[in-house]
């Protein structure tokens, strides 16, 4: 039976490889672990991993302090177990570099897959600001955390 949370596929959920997908997940409790630079950039590493794993394609991503948007083109893989690889080598690359040995992230991970007529690079950009509208910079440029194929 599956629980409540966890990292599977909920109820009406679909996982379709080459379909665009926008992913959202938390830091356990919103432990803001990403003001931490080391760690935040072993957590880009995990995401670019995931691109050259070909588990999906990375389109647009910005690794907040405390959570991550994450815009892809799935590969041959499901939604549940790309976020669960992630979760987990994330998760193990921290404790190596000193993060505490305590569950980093959330059990569970919003999806919203992108209707084909949806201007992708609009949800780009919403994602590419979200330090501009925490107030955490003036310009996304200033942000180290973030990349984009069409920027």
């Amino acid at each position: 039976m599956q629980r409540p949370g966890s990292h599977r596929l909920r109820g009406g959920r679909v996982s379709e490889s080459g379909r665009l997908y926008l992913l959202t997940t938390t830091t356990r409790n919103r432990t803001p672990l990403f003001k931490n630079f080391r760690f935040a950039r072993t957590v880009v590493q995990q995401l670019r991993f995931s691109e050259e794993s070909k588990a999906c394609r990375s389109l647009a991503w910005v690794l907040m302090p405390d959570h991550l948007h994450w815009l892809i083109e799935l590969g041959p893989t499901n939604l549940g177990t790309l976020m669960c690889g992630f979760k987990s080598r994330s998760s193990c690359a921290l404790y190596k570099v000193g993060a505490d040995r305590r569950h980093i992230w959330q059990t569970s991970f919003h999806d919203r897959a992108l209707r084909r007529e949806e201007d992708v690079r609009a949800v780009a950009r919403y994602i590419i600001a979200n330090p501009i509208r925490a107030g955490l910079v003036r310009r996304a440029g200033e942000y180290p955390h973030w990349d984009c194929v069409w920027l």
